[in-house]
């Protein structure tokens, strides 16, 4: 396979994630119901450990993505403290 048809064809994969607008495109926490916070984990799942819980209108940089089972999970930082960093379900994620 040739690069360029390799690189379609991990856009393609990767859906709207990060790779579409470039590594570290800023994404805001959205969706997450009131009184919750969106879990930024240890790796791409639910059985890795949560780092912090993040509420909605939190702005991360989203560096990669990756589908896990039912679930797409993007490695990020957040945007104010960058060495703050872990993984975070794209379902609750919106370009900023």
């Amino acid at each position: 396979m040739t690069r360029g048809v390799a690189a379609l064809a991990l856009a393609a994969t990767l859906g709207g994630c990060a790779a579409s607008s470039g590594w570290g495109g800023r994404y805001e926490v959205y969706g997450v119901e009131e009184g919750d916070m969106l879990k930024m984990r240890g790796g791409p799942g639910t059985g890795f450990d949560v780092i912090i819980g993040l509420p909605n209108g939190t702005l991360l940089r989203v560096y990669d993505c990756t589908q896990t089972g039912g679930t797409r999970w993007c490695e990020a930082a957040l945007d104010r403290a960058p060495e703050t960093k872990g993984y975070v379900s794209w379902a609750y994620l919106r370009e900023h």
